[in-house]
């Protein structure tokens, strides 16, 4: 997803020049002030190599939920802390304007296409996609995906923490999950029954007002959808203006709400460009982890905990890695098995996607912003002031329904934007259009993950096994169906022109169903593979305590330990996970609010 700065190494010779001059004298004046900030992260990413080979807790990853933990544990200053990322920092020399590219919301593309900070996966042909490959950006920088992703802030509904705790994760229910959410946030409209006032995650609601936004929410009403003013708070169903990670016009990443702030902590170290290639065991005891800096091999050990936050592709590569998995994959390739836990890697699940476009009548949308000339000037004004057209992702509005009748609670989420994306951002757009983003959210399609080799360099194989049964197809094909309805009503009137896709030529559902398998892509929202549970379920990975079974001082901390993907975004619920995990580690009972209200529609007996 995105928009406005694409496509281009650098958007003209003339940015890059007047671009180079602020950034000099930006980097002049940090100079001459001796950055503080610059000088603590230096200082503390220097510790690894001058301080004793041990700590309390290792953290493996310093993406969404690994600076949440970071951050976290070191509150408490007789725990020691060492935060290992395998990518390099989100700033340069320590400013954030020399990495606009990360931090200009409008810029997101870049990074979602570029390698240095993301790893850039891909899946195993798709059987049910005609063979499709999909790509899966993934980030591989401080801040991890909170660093590359489009910002949106969506917790899901309520129904699913009942759900989690119904699959055996007991005490991740809505009244325990709830309050965390909380903590973690700093919502810019003030705190209330559902929204946080004191946290370190700052969150924004869209500024823009575009009229093809407020047309989208009028299109909804008229369709028949309620309008809801918080989706994330009493009521998900319905059409709305989107809550955002965008702070003073710059991402608010995790690495910006947890990372920094603690960097100067003496009980905080942390280090870049450091992939860690193995866990470290003595029988089943967790000690600490191998890792690979600078060419150079190294060991560091825990005196507590290893903790694992690489995410739902690199925790359970790990995982298997360092012998814990399935035992007949781990011999195969002549891994020694540490422990037999066959539901690592399996339960893979991901939210797909389909783009819904018009060409727009009225020379309104991102187009014009893309052209060379008023890049320049968009990027300059943020680079200037983080304000204007860059200090947005433009993604404001959106909304969530039920794909038919007896679905109890919303099942499809919309993201509408006022632009084109061709193949993830890659292709610039060639005309004025919008769009909208549309996919199921509880897929019935479940995959795996596996070990290529024993190499910690290879990529393992992602299969998510897309579109594999008949409900996920019918879904999908509601999407396109439900969507059209939508821009087909009279708030559009004066902005639509020619569907450019699926285009008016598909209208049967063989016609559909041909573009969803040509067209969806993921969403970007791999989960469920360090699956949490009970001991007794063979299936789970990790216990409520998110310990991994049958193994000590081990745990896994990330969005892989959702037992089931949940509706909307994983970004706010994986930040959740998180401080949640924290006050688990720390001993402390967990915070509880009860008798919540929820929304619940009046009937079931029809679809809206």
């Amino acid at each position: 997803m995105s928009y406005l700065i694409k496509g281009l190494k650098c958007p003209t010779p003339v940015m890059c020049k007047v671009a180079g001059s602020l950034f000099k004298a930006h980097t002049l004046k940090n100079t001459l002030l001796i950055n503080e900030q610059q000088f603590k992260i230096s200082r503390a990413s220097s510790q690894l190599s001058s301080k004793a080979d041990s700590y309390s807790y290792i953290i493996v990853g310093a993406g969404s939920a690994g600076c949440v933990l970071a951050n976290r544990l070191t509150e408490d200053p007789q725990s020691t802390v060492l935060l290992l990322e395998a990518g390099p920092k989100d700033t340069l020399l320590g400013s954030k304007r020399l990495l606009w590219k990360i931090h200009m919301p409008a810029a997101l593309t870049y990074n979602l296409c570029d390698e240095k900070y993301n790893w850039s996966y891909h899946t195993r042909p798709q059987a049910h996609m005609d063979g499709r490959v999909l790509y899966w950006p993934r980030g591989r920088v401080w801040g991890g995906s909170s660093s590359l992703n489009a910002m949106v802030y969506i917790r899901g509904h309520a129904q699913d923490y009942e759900r989690w705790a119904s699959q055996g994760a007991h005490g991740w229910d809505y009244e325990h999950c709830l309050p965390y959410f909380k903590k973690a946030q700093t919502h810019e409209l003030g705190p209330d029954r559902y929204r946080g006032g004191n946290g370190p995650l700052h969150v924004s609601r869209g500024k823009t007002k575009h009229p093809l936004h407020q047309a989208f929410l009028e299109a909804a009403q008229q369709a028949g959808y309620p309008f809801t003013d918080d989706m994330n708070g009493y009521q998900q169903e319905g059409f709305g203006w989107m809550d955002m990670t965008i702070h003073r016009g710059q991402r608010w990443s995790t690495a910006s709400a947890y990372l920094r702030p603690a960097i100067s902590r003496p009980n905080f170290s942390v280090a870049e460009k450091t992939l860690v290639t193995k866990i470290l065991f003595q029988g089943t005891k967790c000690i600490g982890v191998e890792y690979v800096k600078n060419g150079q091999r190294k060991k560091v050990f825990a005196n507590k905990e290893v903790i694992l936050s690489g995410g739902a592709i690199n925790s359970p590569q790990l995982l298997m890695l360092s012998g814990i998995g399935n035992a007949d994959d781990l011999k195969k390739l002549g891994i020694p098995v540490v422990c037999h836990l066959p539901g690592v890697g399996q339960n893979l699940q991901d939210h797909l996607e389909v783009y819904v476009q018009h060409k727009c009548t009225k020379p309104i949308t991102l187009y014009s912003a893309q052209k060379p000339l008023n890049m320049v000037r968009i990027g300059l004004e943020w680079l200037w002031k983080f304000t204007g057209e860059g200090a947005t992702a433009h993604l404001e509005s959106g909304g969530f329904i039920r794909s038919a009748p007896g679905v109890p609670y919303p099942d499809i989420q919309f993201h509408f934007l006022p632009s084109q994306v061709i193949d993830h951002g890659r292709v610039a757009s060639k005309m004025e259009a919008y769009q909208v983003h549309v996919g199921p959210m509880r897929s019935t399609s479940v995959g795996w993950l596996k070990l290529k080799s024993s190499d910690p360099n290879d990529h393992p194989i992602i299969e998510p096994n897309y579109l594999s049964t008949e409900r996920d197809i019918w879904e999908f094909r509601q999407c396109v169906k439900l969507t059209r309805e939508i821009f087909a009503q009279k708030a559009f009137e004066k902005f639509r022109g020619p569907e450019i896709q699926p285009g008016n030529h598909v209208q049967s559902d063989k016609e559909i169903d041909a573009f969803i398998r040509q067209k969806a892509d993921s969403a970007y929202h791999p989960s469920c593979t360090c699956k949490m549970g009970q001991p007794s379920d063979s299936t789970a990975v990790v216990d409520p305590q998110t310990k991994v079974i049958g193994v000590e001082n081990l745990r896994v901390v990330d969005a892989s330990i959702m037992p089931s993907v949940v509706t909307g975004n994983l970004n706010a619920p994986t930040i959740m996970i998180a401080e949640k995990a924290a006050d688990i580690i720390k001993g402390l009972p967990s915070l509880e609010e009860k008798n919540v209200p929820v929304y619940q529609p009046k009937t079931l007996e029809t679809q809206r």
